[in-house]
């Protein structure tokens, strides 16, 4: 029986975690650094969420943004993201 091979470390993604972090927190409202790192369903509810409550959604972009920066995070296919 053999057993799928699985790497020691995942693959990187080509995503800069800097680059996805400033784009949350300066156009957070607009889900941009979701939209950057793949992830386009978290992208167009932060979106949906900021029409809807006529910008105080953005807050979600903001601290989504300072997160992303302090803690890393995951492209849309699961991989983490480059420093």
């Amino acid at each position: 029986m053999t057993y799928p091979q699985t790497p020691q470390y995942p693959n990187v993604s080509d995503k800069s975690k800097t680059v996805a972090g400033l784009l949350g927190i300066l156009l957070g409202t607009f889900g941009a650094g979701r939209f950057y790192m793949g992830d386009t369903k978290t992208g167009v509810l932060q979106l949906v969420v900021s029409l809807v409550t006529c910008g105080v959604g953005g807050l979600w972009g903001l601290i989504d943004g300072i997160l992303i920066l302090v803690n890393g995070g995951v492209d849309g296919q699961g991989r983490p993201l480059r420093d």
